[in-house]
């Protein structure tokens, strides 16, 4: 297990860490949300030893982590980590080797992943010839080829059309089955929600939210209603307590307190015309992020 205990990290006056703690079982799979320059890079970089932390601690099954394993764990940096001019096949066989793979194995072990993720045709291609999306094919091929205990993955839906990315979810769900550990983060909330049961969401080096996922969006004091009509309306709801998040002609969606009864919110659309369509819901995964962080859905958008 991944155990990240009250981290804090400084860069001259800027408190980047403060008191970061985490914990990713074997076979689990956590969500590392926040807002650009929260904190989410500095911490997964101070896992991976590329930073040295001023507090706290960081161990890998009870015990501190050196070189050794670090070398069972596989990273995907948020950016560019490789040789542009080198071919592709020998670049995943070089991380390979330095993960301490056999010159065969990791030849037999890059071909295998290479073909995973359909880019075993560009064996032969500088990488620096690659789409950005190829490009980040190969650095998630270099992440698995050594078979790790403990994935460490930052933002790698990044640039991927939506075949690689159902690759990827793919790929992830069988590293959890075959009991990796797995630490990612992504802007991308609704794939967070179609993967990781649990997130923690940090903001200004802090955490601000963690949990299981449908805990925390109940947990809410606030449930939202959509409704569509057969006809375009300028219905306005009768109660104080509903605020308008979104409208379009035939249809509204509102954000009220989770005491609002309603049957009562659906009998008052009903009287200014046809509903088709009606939900009450807590708020999804995006609206749970920025109210964490202090944001509402009119301020930012809900695409966080």
């Amino acid at each position: 297990m991944l155990d990240v205990q009250k981290i804090d990290k400084r860069f001259g006056d800027v408190k980047a860490l403060d008191g970061v703690s985490l914990r990713v079982p074997k076979g689990g799979i956590i969500g590392f949300l926040g807002p650009n320059g929260s904190g989410k890079s500095t911490t997964m970089r101070a896992i991976m030893g590329l930073i040295a932390i001023d507090g706290g601690s960081i161990t890998w099954d009870g015990q501190p982590i050196d070189a050794a394993v670090r070398r069972r764990f596989g990273y995907m940096p948020a950016e560019r980590g490789m040789y542009p001019k080198m071919t592709v096949g020998d670049q995943i066989v070089y991380f390979a080797r330095l993960a301490g793979l056999s010159l065969p194995d990791a030849e037999r072990s890059a071909s295998t992943w290479m073909e995973r993720v359909d880019i075993a045709a560009r064996r032969d291609d500088e990488v620096q010839a690659l789409s950005s999306g190829n490009q980040q094919r190969v650095q998630l091929v270099i992440a698995l080829v050594h078979d790790p205990e403990l994935l460490i993955l930052d933002e790698p839906f990044s640039g991927l059309d939506p075949v690689a990315v159902e690759t990827m979810k793919s790929i992830l769900l069988d590293q959890i089955e075959r009991g990796t550990s797995v630490l990612f983060s992504s802007h991308q909330l609704d794939l967070v929600s179609d993967i990781s049961h649990d997130v923690v969401i940090v903001d200004a080096g802090r955490i601000v939210l963690e949990g299981d996922v449908r805990d925390i969006r109940e947990r809410s004091a606030f449930r939202y209603a959509a409704i569509g009509f057969a006809d375009d309306t300028d219905w306005q709801p009768t109660s104080t307590e509903t605020e308008i998040i979104e409208r379009h002609p035939r249809s509204i969606r509102l954000r009220l307190p989770d005491s609002h009864d309603p049957s009562e919110l659906l009998a008052d659309a009903n009287r200014v015309g046809r509903v088709v369509e009606f939900s009450f819901a807590p708020p999804d995964l995006s609206e749970v992020f920025l109210a964490s962080i202090g944001r509402s859905t009119i301020e930012q958008g809900v695409s966080a």
